[in-house]
Parts: C-alpha cells; sequence; structure tokens
C-alpha cells in the first residue's frame, strides 16, 4: 500500500512508515491511500471467527496489514500485541457492543487509559512510534492540538517512549477540570503542555502554521498524533470492524459523535473496504459546521468568537482537518479540485460551496452519509433516559450521538452508536441531568489536586517554534 497528498497532482506515492512520521504531507495537504483495499464476505466471515478465537489485537493485525506494508508481519502482530491487551485496557472484551433503549447499541471504546475512545488509536500509535523511531535511530517530537481528549490520549500513550517528545496545545479555559487536569498533572520532561489564549481552532492554525514551515519541521523531526496522521485514522478503523462483527457481520448503522471528522472517516473508510455498513450518521452539538454542509453542501467555518461553549466540548470545533480527505473522495480524488477549495477558497472567504456539484447530490446514496446536531437540552435528556431505563450512563458527546440516532434509527438494520468517553470527565453535565455525580474509577482519585505542569502562550506561531527548539528531543 502507497499514500498521496489530498493535494498532490503529480507526486511520488510513499510508503506507510514515511508518511507515519510526517504528519502533513509537505503541500498542506492530508494523505491518503492511493486506494482502498477492498474485502469480500469471505474475508468479514473469517475476520468474526479471529476476533472469537484470538481476540481484538488479532484482527487489528488483519486489518491493519491491508495498510501497511513496510513493517514485517511478525513485528506489527507484535505492536498489536502490546497495544490491545486486559493490562492496557480495563476491559474483559475489547470493543463490546451492548443494548440501549429505542433498539440502539452502544459500542464501548472508553476503556483505555486516558477514559476516551482515542486510545483505541493512541495506545497502537505510541507503540508504532516507539518501533520505527528505534528501527530507523531518530527521535519525533510530536506537536498537537486538542479539543480535550486527544491531548491526554497522545499523552498516556507517548509518556515514557524513547526517543519521543510531546507538545500539546489545548484551548485555555474550554476543557473540563477533569480533562485538564488528566494532562497537565502528567510530570514527565517529554510532555510539554501548552494552553493557548483562544479556542480549539487556534491551536489546530498553530500546528498547521508550524508544520509548514518545512526547514523547521525537517531540523526539529516534527510529527503529528492528531487524526492528521493518517495511522490513527487506520488504527480506528479497526473498531468498527469489531462492532459490526460483534453484532454478526450483517448490515449496521453508526452514529458518530463527531467534531474534526476522524472519528466518522474511519468509518467510511471501512465502508469503503466493503464492510457492511448501511448508513454512517453524523452528530455534531451547536458548533454544527459539518452537519451544515451535509445539508447544504456548504462548508462554511467559524470565527473564533462564533465557536460556541458547549457542554460537550471536545467537539467546539469549526475547522475540521480531517474532512479534507473524505473531500478528495467525493471529487472523485481529483487533487487539484481539493487544492483549490483547501488552499485558495476556504482561507480566502472563509467557506465553499459545493451544492450544485453532480457530487454533492448523490452524496447519501453514494457514501451513506447523513447528519445531525445536537442541543445542551437533548444531551441531558439523552443521558437521563439512557440512565432511567437502561441503567446505563453515557457523556455528553454520547448522548449527541444517542439524540441524532432515534432520528435515522430503523427498525431492521442495529444502528450503533460510538462511545466516547467515559461519563467521569464530564461530571458537571452528568450531575445536572441525573442529579449525581459520576463514579470515578479508581486510578483517578483525586486527580484534581495533583500538581499541574502548564505552559501558557498567546496565539503566536514563532513563540511556539521558540519554545519547541528549546525543549525539542
Amino acid at each position: 500500500m502507497r499514500y498521496v497528498s489530498t493535494r498532490a497532482v503529480e507526486a511520488e506515492p510513499l510508503g506507510f512508515t514515511d508518511i507515519l512520521l510526517e504528519g502533513l504531507a509537505p503541500d498542506g495537504g492530508l494523505f491518503v491511500p492511493e486506494h482502498y483495499p477492498r474485502v469480500d464476505q469471505a474475508t468479514v466471515s473469517a475476520w468474526s471467527e479471529l476476533l472469537e478465537r484470538d481476540g481484538y489485537a488479532a484482527l487489528a493485525h488483519a486489518v491493519l496489514s491491508l495498510f501497511i506494508g513496510d513493517i514485517p508481519s511478525d513485528d506489527l502482530l507484535g505492536i498489536c500485541q502490546r497495544a490491545y491487551n486486559r493490562d492496557v485496557f480495563a476491559a474483559d472484551q475489547i470493543v463490546g457492543v451492548s443494548p440501549l433503549d429505542s433498539g440502539l447499541w452502544l459500542a464501548h471504546l472508553s476503556d483505555g487509559p486516558s477514559a476516551a475512545f482515542k486510545d483505541m488509536a493512541m495506545q497502537f500509535l505510541g507503540q508504532l512510534f516507539e518501533y520505527e523511531l528505534a528501527r530507523r535511530g531518530r527521535v519525533l517530537n510530536i506537536l498537537g492540538a486538542t479539543s480535550g481528549d486527544t491531548g491526554s490520549s497522545a499523552e498516556y500513550a507517548m509518556s515514557g517512549r524513547r526517543g519521543v517528545r510531546v507538545f500539546m496545545l489545548t484551548p485555555a479555559g474550554r476543557m473540563t477540570p477533569f480533562q485538564q487536569a488528566q494532562m497537565y498533572s502528567l510530570d514527565d520532561p517529554a510532555i510539554v503542555n501548552i494552553a493557548v489564549d483562544g479556542v480549539f481552532d487556534d491551536c489546530q492554525d498553530l500546528v498547521k502554521e508550524v508544520s509548514a514551515d518545512l526547514e523547521f519541521k525537517r531540523r526539529f523531526h516534527l510529527g503529528a498524533v492528531n487524526s492528521i496522521n493518517w495511522a490513527r485514522v487506520a488504527a480506528q478503523v479497526v473498531y468498527y470492524v469489531a462492532a459490526c462483527l460483534r453484532l454478526g457481520g450483517t448490515p449496521v448503522s453508526f452514529c458518530v459523535p463527531t467534531g474534526n471528522f476522524g472519528n466518522i472517516l474511519a468509518g467510511h473508510v471501512a465502508r469503503q473496504m466493503g464492510l457492511p455498513i448501511k448508513e454512517l450518521v453524523l452528530a455534531t452539538n451547536e458548533n454544527n459546521v459539518l452537519d451544515e454542509f451535509f445539508r447544504s453542501g456548504v462548508y462554511r467555518v467559524r470565527a473564533t468568537a462564533d465557536v460556541v461553549a458547549t457542554s460537550s466540548p471536545s467537539m467546539d470545533i469549526s475547522k475540521a482537518s480531517n474532512f479534507e480527505r473524505f473531500v478528495f473522495d467525493l471529487l472523485g480524488r481529483d487533487a487539484a479540485a481539493v487544492g483549490r477549495l483547501f488552499a485558495d477558497d476556504l482561507p480566502g472567504r472563509g467557506f465553499f460551496d459545493l451544492s450544485g456539484r453532480p457530487e454533492f447530490a448523490t452524496i447519501r446514496q453514494r457514501f451513506g452519509l447523513a447528519s445531525g446536531s445536537s442541543t445542551h437540552a437533548d444531551r441531558l435528556a439523552a443521558i437521563r433516559q439512557a440512565w432511567n431505563d437502561d441503567g446505563v450512563l453515557i457523556d455528553p458527546h454520547t448522548a449527541d450521538a444517542v439524540t441524532v440516532a432515534r432520528r435515522f434509527a430503523e427498525p431492521d438494520v442495529p444502528m450503533i452508536v460510538t462511545e466516547t468517553a467515559l461519563p467521569v470527565k464530564f461530571a458537571a453535565t452528568i450531575e445536572e441531568a441525573i442529579g449525581r455525580q459520576p463514579d470515578r474509577p479508581a486510578r483517578f482519585a483525586g486527580l484534581e489536586d495533583r500538581p499541574q505542569h502548564v505552559i501558557q502562550m498567546g496565539k503566536d506561531a514563532e513563540a511556539l517554534k521558540s519554545l519547541i527548539a528549546q525543549r525539542a528531543a
């Protein structure tokens, strides 16, 4: 399998391990496979037997082998086994699926070290980085941005890894106290937390601006763990396969809470591969940029002042960095067209409009994608109903997806909601919904009382470069 940029009209395709350490492509685009691997029903059946017999790590090896051709198979299996085991994930069954009310199902993705679905990919990525850096005799300085969960998942996965430093940008005051404490309480000189005066989009812009300085990027060996890194997306494909297989490998639909389009993009890839997915329903909160696009064809980013602070803060995003990969597929993999949209139209006008294009008219028919949005009141109602009816406590982001899923659920097609995080990360909203605090796993006892390590910074790319130069591996 070789990889190309979403914006490169003519460029030599690269291998997986080459793009692994790059993050963004040199032209500012995102790496994607030259083509998606295809699987048939016989393969799906074999994967089902493999999952049942040998577990999630074996399934991950089988699926990821289709995307990774330049790591020996036995080495890749070892990476998967170190990433996915009972010592890492506090569950007897990694990615279990259980019933919810109204015929919905819940895919459990938050049993990892940071209690968020991001662990499903990040634990793999941590093992993968350490392996590949050792093989090449290199170091890597990871520059990332988080709206809440990516940062803690990345830091838990990368802490202690040989040859790795992490510089993680967060929007100051925009995360819950638990989310902040998860990151800022890590006492590791290789983990550098930076609180930016702004919103997540400002953090993401800084990452892109610094990464666009190719001389600086190469001198300090900058890489990415955000879902702009294709390895993250590939690892997330595995849990769509697993969730589908848990329900017998027959056609299912998924409802996915997403702000940066990375989570649902993995579902899109799984569907393009031939997994029996009928529909992928995208759920947003009040920051409904993606829902607006799938309804109208207009992709319109918001100004910083217009990004609403909500009770599902990990989706308080208006620039979905992974969306470019989907538009690449939507427009028939026309790199020149994608480059014009994302490098010219979007920065120049703040929006682009595909409503008049024939590709948009058939978007649901071709890709099975639909969308909806949710409000604070919807979240509270969904949390309360799941708790009262099923004794299941869900976090606010998962509640957004439950709300939207009910609008699209069909009697004969299981609708699986992808869980985002454990409720403990959003205790204030849970208490507002059900009148009590969520249970706290023992490993997080007293988390907010621990000393915190964070650097305050304005939206200043030069100041960020200076800090990286001082603290780089």
